[in-house]
């Protein structure tokens, strides 16, 4: 196991360009499925989840090349079937969250699935229904065995298209109904979609590969179904999810730093709540500037009583990040509490940053009031253990900004979602090492 020793207090500054966007990129990677021509992808992170993705699609028989630094070409033209049920597949598969989505495209192109109940983030319950749901809707059967936790789809008579209302707006879950709708017989309409910008981005990909998807950007989708998807080439948007992490970096280390290439547009609320905080930031084209400053300071609501923040499927603000909006509060001035409605675990990392010594009433499993210390009384250095890939960058980022040294364990829970973490905080003068 692998961890990070951080010398805490130094000012970074510099310029950081944010890596492709993990969550775009499982995605993506799925619907390569959907086609026997070829697919080449850009600006896929070098991270671990979308490492394990592109080593399981290989191990299905889609044979990968790599063209350059983040860029693959692919192309699954001879996918063995009978690997789905090898335990070499059970074990890969379940080890990823992302995997759960090659259950769309295969179901739509070869009429059968299977799947492992998939590994992730320890952050609650995360359940499957609105995937299978909706596979039911268009004609699919599954079945699920409790006792090896596999899940085994099929669509004997062909998928066919249909009206659904989604019971809640799951990301993972639209994608996976739109690969599998974009090939089923007739029109499917899909009410209460996600409309993120990488579940926009995958409609736009299938449609250059033939797909005839209308309402993208919306939370209304219509799928004519096609008989056939063919090749494309593809890039992924800058992670918003790192983007909102270096702008709390910066506040947090009272650092100048500069973002380049963020795709500012679309970024939704993510500047707005940032600035909430009372942090400075600036658009210059598609880069964002953050100056240094000695304090900011938290904004109230209009009636004066104090400010919170909360997720909300998109265009709210995601819940990735209430992690950083948390920490990066600690050391504002004023108060906010933090409300993170989707996951139950998700905040009980706030009990290491009480021992660096933040002020936080975590009131119960999805809410936490932080008090914020106006940089009166700085963090100081602890030993710690990463839970999850945003908490761990969480801590990271109290680390860099506490008195003294801190040590972070389980670091391949960041590294599942970040690349290179530490070259580039070290290009911003952080100093931080990497342990086995």
């Amino acid at each position: 196991m692998s961890s990070f020793i951080i010398e805490g207090g130094k000012q970074l500054s510099g310029e950081v360009i944010p890596q492709g966007a993990k969550n775009e990129a499982l995605q993506i990677l799925c619907a390569v499925l959907l086609t026997p021509e070829p697919v080449t992808i850009s600006n896929l992170p070098d991270i671990v989840d979308v490492n394990k993705l592109i080593d399981l699609l290989a191990g299905m028989g889609v044979k990968t090349q790599r063209k350059g630094a983040g860029a693959f070409r692919f192309q699954a033209d001879d996918v063995d079937l009978d690997y789905l049920n090898s335990e070499e597949f059970s074990q890969k598969a379940g080890s990823l969250r992302g995997s759960t989505m090659i259950l769309g495209p295969m179901l739509a192109r070869f009429g059968v699935g299977a799947l492992p109940k998939p590994g992730g983030d320890k952050i609650g319950r995360r359940r499957m229904d609105t995937h299978f749901i909706g596979f039911e809707s268009l004609g699919a059967t599954f079945t699920y065995d409790a006792k090896t936790g596999f899940f085994q789809a099929s669509a004997n008579g062909g998928l066919k298209g249909t009206h659904m209302l989604l019971d809640e707006a799951s990301v993972t879950g639209t994608a996976n109904i739109v690969m599998a709708a974009c090939m089923a017989k007739g029109k499917t309409t899909i009410y209460n979609a996600a409309c993120e910008p990488y579940l926009q981005q995958l409609c736009k990909m299938i449609n250059r590969m033939g797909g005839k998807i209308s309402g993208i950007g919306s939370n209304l989708l219509t799928i004519e179904g096609v008989d056939q998807l063919g090749g494309t080439d593809h890039r992924c948007l800058p992670d918003m999810i790192e983007i909102g992490s270096f702008i709390g970096l910066a506040a947090m280390t009272k650092g100048e730093v500069t973002i380049k290439d963020v795709a500012y547009d679309e970024l939704g609320v993510i500047p707005k709540v940032f600035r909430r905080l009372g942090i400075q930031l600036e658009r210059r084209g598609d880069d964002i500037f953050i100056p240094a400053q000695e304090s900011y300071e938290i904004d109230t609501f209009i009636d004066g009583s104090i400010l919170t923040v909360s997720d909300a499927p998109w265009p709210g603000f995601t819940p990735d990040l209430l992690s950083i909006v948390l920490v990066t509060a600690t050391q504002a001035k004023g108060s906010v509490l933090i409300h993170q409605k989707m996951f139950e675990s998700r905040l009980f990392f706030t009990d290491k940053l009480i021992d660096m010594g933040a002020q936080i009433i975590l009131c119960d499993p999805h809410r936490a009031t932080v008090i914020g210390l106006n940089r009166q009384s700085p963090l100081r250095g602890v030993t710690m253990t990463s839970p999850d890939i945003r908490a761990g960058v969480s801590l990271l980022i109290a680390a860099l900004s506490a008195e003294g040294q801190s040590v972070i364990h389980n670091i391949g829970q960041i590294d599942r979602g970040y690349q290179d973490i530490e070259g580039r905080l070290k290009a911003l003068g952080a100093r931080i090492e990497r342990v086995d």
